[in-house]
């Protein structure tokens, strides 16, 4: 069964650091582009990050530029988001997502995880 699996969730001060990973349990990992979307009580889910299939290029909402990155790593399935100097309005779930499309658009995800709660207090 095709799966993403996040983890690396928690409490965190602002100013904190906090990895996410997601395991994938697809086939064709590699061929997917990959992103990371949040979504805080009574909002929207909204894009956060993306890198394409081949790790090449990669994507940020403006809210983390510079402050979050993306990778992925072929050979274990996973692809990660380091947040850097954590804002208490990144508290949120964090999903994990996979597409064949524009991993910026919400709407075109093929696979999604169950999320990941990122709590970051003031």
């Amino acid at each position: 069964q095709e799966q993403l699996v996040e983890s690396g969730g928690g409490l965190v001060q602002a100013g904190d650091s906090l990895r996410l990973s997601c395991v994938a349990s697809i086939r064709t990992f590699s061929s997917y582009a990959m992103a990371w979307y949040r979504q805080a009580p009574g909002k929207e889910r909204e894009f956060v990050a993306a890198i394409t299939w081949s790790g090449a290029i990669t994507y940020f909402a403006d809210s983390v530029k510079g402050r979050f990155t993306i990778s992925r790593d072929k050979a274990k399935n996973t692809v990660f988001l380091q947040m850097n100097s954590l804002k208490p309005e990144d508290t949120a779930d964090y999903y994990c997502g996979a597409t064949w499309s524009d991993p910026k658009n919400v709407r075109l995800m093929k696979f999604w995880g169950k999320g990941t709660l990122v709590t970051v207090s003031a």
